[in-house]
């Protein structure tokens, strides 16, 4: 009995342990035409320019969540679903997804096409942050 009180308390302080992680740490805004100049103002923000039925989009998801915490604080990550906001996705002249792009200080200074793997991306992002 006091071991199953025991690990009935422990999965519970578990799950708030995650629930509390997954609400502490900021995750990626979600983007329109309404709000993207706003929330590329300032400094570097990386946007995912990406849609739900895209295989390689699903994958690269997990990668940007995983650099989100990772670069917290320093680099801004955003979605664009393309679906939703087709005509921002043609201003920024996006025929393929994913399609990543970076911003600084509210200017589309690249655009990275396709799945990259985690260690390709933290590369560019670093050499990113030497240059600003």
């Amino acid at each position: 009995m006091l071991v199953r009180n025991f690990w009935k308390k422990a999965v519970i302080l578990v799950i708030i342990v995650i629930i509390l992680r997954d609400w502490v740490i900021k995750m990626a805004k979600k983007l329109s035409a309404n709000n993207i100049e706003a929330e590329t103002k300032e400094g570097l923000t990386l946007v995912d320019f990406w849609a739900e039925w895209c295989g390689p989009c699903r994958m690269l998801n997990p990668v940007l969540e995983e650099l989100e915490k990772k670069y917290q604080g320093k680099i801004k990550f955003a979605k664009v679903n393309v679906d939703d906001n087709q005509a921002l996705a043609q201003s920024y002249q996006i025929m393929s997804i994913p399609a990543v792009i970076l911003f600084k200080d509210g200017v589309a200074k690249e655009k990275v096409v396709g799945y990259k793997p985690k260690d390709a991306w933290e590369k560019y992002l670093d050499s990113k942050l030497a240059q600003n």
